[in-house]
């Protein structure tokens, strides 16, 4: 494993484009509109067996654009994590005073810069790249990340001057994604989580665009957090910027073993919250409840009151623990990492089978299956077919006779017997053969 490279420069100058054509996915968001890469973005990418980790960063430009001073300290700390930079500029603009302003900055590093030409699409344009060799960064390589061209010899520069460093692997660490709609909180709530400024922090509403994924270690456990980009109801994503984030999330649940739904406590449940959290529901995740800002919230709504509002519009969560919070104050905030290890052991959770079947058997005894579809439900032998999420097949005699409130109240009844807390329970039937 080699060490860190960075990805800097000017808005539009195509650092995304490289950093996706590196990786080999769309991890990073592409799009014409400057500045919209804004957090640092991390990925695992490979160069002739070598593995080495890239990260993003939002454009610098010297004019007073919406968060450029957060956009700036990002990039800073970039540069400090990174053992080499690749500063990126735009072959169709040459050398602009935005692209001056970096150079000087990166002048001040003891880090090797990389100087890339970007978007130098055929023999003719290679030429125009002489001119920056004023911005004093030595030989300028030209690429096209759009096309590929160059790619491969950027990668071979990139692994030359790269660490090798110790392969850490994170098989064993319990990965949580942070969900909701925009401005609740979650990236206030994974910088208390991790301990520093890891993504940038606004009051307005979806400033997360792109899926962070931060490893780290809490009492000698191993996490890693994805602080996703807030998503919004699947038939009002209009802005390609926006959907793209939302597809993001997506991943970032899929990834997750456990997802955090982050609720605005001082607002209270929304219509679109439901549909921010149906993501984690389809994907059948561990789920915790966590309502953020509970500071201002507990000002306008009892604590019990609010729990059980929001139990009755959530009905098919009543497997998901519940957390007040608060960012801002660290109110409750202790208590969701060890919320989110317990979710984690009930979704790895495994029954021993003669204990499974003596659930069932209890349960048929004290509840016997009704009548449905011209005929009764017998089940003769249940078994739990795997974890993550805990499935159970249930051996009947015909399927078609098992009704979906019977299906229910089994899973009550094996909740009742063991701890699933955020877990959901998958219960299949299967024809006796």
């Amino acid at each position: 494993m080699l060490g860190t490279v960075a990805l800097v420069g000017s808005p539009s100058s195509g650092k995304s484009t490289i950093f996706n054509r590196i990786v080999g996915e769309r991890r990073s968001i592409v799009e014409e509109t400057p500045g919209v890469t804004r957090d640092r973005l991390y990925a695992h990418a490979e160069w002739l067996t070598k593995q080495f980790t890239i990260i993003d960063t939002g454009g610098i430009q010297i004019k007073d654009a919406p968060f450029q001073e957060e956009i700036r300290a990002q990039v800073e700390i970039a540069l400090e994590e990174s053992d080499a930079i690749v500063f990126v500029t735009d072959g169709k603009k040459g050398v602009t005073g935005d692209d001056k302003f970096i150079a000087r900055l990166l002048q001040k590093t003891k880090k090797p810069v990389i100087l890339v030409v970007n978007k130098v699409d055929n023999i003719q344009e290679i030429a125009d790249t002489a001119e920056f060799y004023r911005l004093g960064l030595g030989d300028p390589l030209a690429v096209s990340g759009a096309h590929g061209i160059g790619i491969g010899d950027l990668l071979d520069r990139v692994i030359s001057l790269l660490p090798e460093r110790e392969n850490i692997v994170q098989e064993d660490a319990i990965s949580f994604a942070l969900i909701g709609r925009p401005n609740v909180g979650k990236s206030s709530l994974s910088n208390r989580l991790l301990g520093e400024t890891r993504t940038i922090v606004s009051n307005i509403a979806g400033t997360t665009r792109d899926s962070v994924d931060t490893p780290f270690e809490r009492d000698g456990k191993k996490y890693v957090c994805i602080d996703t980009a807030g998503l919004v109801k699947r038939g009002k994503i209009y802005e390609s910027i926006d959907k793209y984030a939302a597809l993001r999330a997506l991943s970032a649940i899929q990834r997750a073993e456990v997802v955090l739904f982050l609720l605005d406590g001082a607002e209270g449940l929304r219509e679109q919250d439901k549909h921010v959290v149906g993501y984690a529901v389809e994907e059948k995740k561990s789920i915790i409840i966590l309502v953020n800002k509970w500071d201002e919230g507990k000002k306008k709504f009892n604590k019990d009151e609010f729990v059980e509002n929001l139990r009755n519009q959530i009905k098919f969560l009543d497997y998901a623990p519940i957390l007040f919070i608060s960012a801002k104050t660290y109110e409750g905030v202790e208590k969701v990492l060890p919320m989110v290890d317990l979710c984690h052991e009930a979704f790895h959770r495994r029954i021993p089978t003669n204990l499974l079947n003596n659930i069932i058997l209890d349960a048929q005894e004290m509840n016997p299956t009704p009548d449905f579809n011209h005929g009764r439900l017998r089940i003769s032998y249940a078994s739990q077919a795997r974890t993550a999420p805990p499935t159970f097949i249930l051996f009947v005699n015909d399927p078609k006779h098992a009704h979906f409130s019977y299906t229910r109240y089994l899973e009550n009844r094996i909740r009742e017997s063991f701890d699933f807390s955020g877990t959901p329970i998958d219960i299949i039937y299967r024809a006796k053969k």
